[in-house]
């Protein structure tokens, strides 16, 4: 059986740590940033993880990581 391919475009937004959950970065920090509060943007900043119920699926695009 040959080795799976990794999603490069999943692979360059998620990470796995090292409980093996996946995490990424939040959405809605690129423009339009006026209208946002201080607090919306500052909490966008930080990254989370991926939902328990996506999680399975992520797992086929990044394999490897």
């Amino acid at each position: 059986m040959p080795k799976m391919k990794t999603r490069r475009a999943a692979a360059k937004r998620f990470s796995i740590t090292e409980s093996g959950k996946i995490k990424r970065s939040k959405a809605f920090k690129s423009h339009l940033l006026n209208g946002k509060t201080r607090k919306r943007k500052r909490n966008l900043r930080k990254g989370t993880v991926v939902d328990s119920t996506v999680q399975k699926n992520m797992r086929e695009l990044i394999p490897y990581k």
